[in-house]
């Protein structure tokens, strides 16, 4: 293409130097002109002969090319197509994933939601059924509850414990139908942890030892081992067994269970003072020989009380009044009241001393008031330390199984039950015999007060007769004998 441009260009100049030469030359450059034409001419058809074959060569690669481009256009159109095809399932993507993650939401919600359940289910499940159930689905129980507190375990994980909690309640709802029986342990009343099997008979909890012990289960707080308390008579013997081999006498209890609980559960005496420990049997002594001198003072002060006779005591002052100290002893032998006795007495020994006599005659009766007050006093001290004793003992045992085997709950509740009932016991029968000591002091001084006011009065009228006696009477042999003895003469 190059070299035919070329030859175009001499040719122009060619032409150009044959229309501008002088005529002169034209002569003289014929024959050049000759020669270029026949160049130019040369140069001409060989250029022209290059463009037809320049020509041709560019028909022959025009078409490879058209082609090509034919395909790439085709090719274009295709990507074309296919990303609209792309860009439509882009859109239809989304929406999808939109749809997709609107429905995980929906599914992740309603899997919290059912998960929720099944926890608040595990929970509340332990409080729906009886304590001794919890040895039957006790582990399934607290695998379901941990679940959720889990933070290692999977979605998946947790749920197949939740279900496999709620299978575990499902077999024990069909195996409650008509009855259930499993095997346990249970506390029986002395905090002993027995081997044993259950029997659960609608909302009725039964429980049978393999040393033939059986009654009725009763919840223990803070521990799946229930209490043992047998039942009495043939209802006992019945229990045992229905829960043996399932066909027994078991009382109707319309309440649901209630009134075979309330009965269990009524506050028995005799299981008290077995609860309380060996320390019981010095309590026992102590509380009866207390309620033993209670009753014996109390008949001692009916018949003291009934005895009492104020006209007697004023028949014994007046013969004294009178000088008539015979018959004044005459009525204090004859009489049983106590303020009149020891007055005779003093009567009686005056020679020696009227007020030792009284002294000593008010003694001899207030010793009859004192009797048994001694008794209550020891009573009142030993009994709080009696109970405190059973409280050391009983912590002591308590204390002695902690860290011991599974069966620690129910015996370490028995050592403290028998360390509380033994101060409880103590206590009351001390103060159960204050109210009474107190009493037969407060008796004790009113009977001294009496004798001491009576005596008073006896010594008031003596004294002043013995008195005038000895003024007007002179002293026999030099020596001043006692009043009375002036005075009864005297007046004899």
């Amino acid at each position: 293409m190059k070299t035919l441009l070329a030859h175009l260009a001499v040719l122009h100049l060619a032409v150009l130097h044959v229309a501008t030469g002088s005529s002169a030359q034209q002569a003289g450059g014929n024959e050049t002109m000759n020669q270029l034409s026949r160049s130019a001419g040369e140069e001409l058809a060989k250029s022209i002969a290059e463009l037809a074959q320049l020509r041709t060569e560019i028909a022959a690669e025009k078409l490879p090319l058209a082609e090509e481009l034919t395909d790439s256009e085709e090719r274009l159109a295709q990507l074309r197509r296919e990303h609209d095809k792309v860009t439509r399932l882009v859109d239809e993507g989304n929406l999808e994933l939109t749809t997709i993650k609107t429905t995980t939401k929906a599914s992740q919600d309603e899997l919290d939601y059912l998960g929720n359940l099944l926890d608040e289910y595990a929970r509340t499940f332990e409080s729906k059924v009886n304590v001794s159930e919890l040895q039957y689905c006790g582990a399934a129980i607290e695998s379901a509850k941990q679940a959720t507190e889990n933070g290692t375990l999977s979605l998946s994980e947790k749920f197949e414990r939740q279900l496999a909690f709620v299978d575990v309640s499902l077999k024990r709802l069909f195996e409650a139908i008509g009855g259930m029986r499993f095997p346990g342990l249970g506390v029986d009343l002395a905090g002993t942890v027995v081997d044993g099997q259950f029997a659960i008979i609608g909302p009725v909890a039964l429980f049978r030892a393999a040393t033939g012990v059986a009654g009725l289960v009763v919840p223990q707080s803070g521990s799946d081992k229930p209490l043992i308390r047998p039942l009495e008579g043939a209802i006992q013997a019945g229990l045992a067994a229905l829960v043996q081999g399932g066909d027994g006498l078991l009382p109707l209890d319309p309440s649901r269970g209630g009134a075979l609980k309330a009965l269990v559960q009524r506050t028995n005496l005799m299981h008290i003072f077995e609860k309380g420990g060996p320390i019981m049997w010095p309590l026992l002594v102590a509380s009866i020989l207390a309620l033993g001198t209670v009753v014996e003072r109390l008949l001692f002060l009916t018949r003291e009380r009934v005895r009492r006779d104020p006209k007697a005591l004023d028949q014994f002052l007046t013969a004294v009044t009178r000088g008539d100290l015979a018959g004044a002893i005459a009525i204090s032998k004859s009489s049983k009241d106590y303020v009149v006795r020891p007055l005779g007495y003093a009567l009686v020994h005056k020679e020696q001393s009227l007020a030792n006599a009284l002294l000593y005659a008010e003694a001899q009766e207030l010793k009859r008031f004192r009797r048994g007050v001694s008794i209550l006093d020891t009573v009142i001290t030993l009994a709080p330390l009696l109970g405190l004793l059973g409280t050391v003992t009983g912590m002591m045992g308590s204390f002695a199984l902690i860290g011991g085997e599974l069966s620690a709950p129910g015996a370490i509740t028995g050592g403290i039950a028998e360390a509380l009932i033994a101060t409880a016991f103590g206590l009351g029968i001390a103060i159960t015999s204050l109210l009474p000591f107190n009493f037969l002091n407060a008796k004790l001084e009113e009977a001294r007060h009496e004798i001491e006011s009576a005596a008073a009065q006896l010594e008031l009228l003596v004294q002043p007769r013995n008195g005038a006696s000895v003024s007007a009477i002179p002293p026999h042999d030099g020596v001043r004998e006692s009043g009375p003895q002036f005075v009864g003469a005297g007046r004899n």
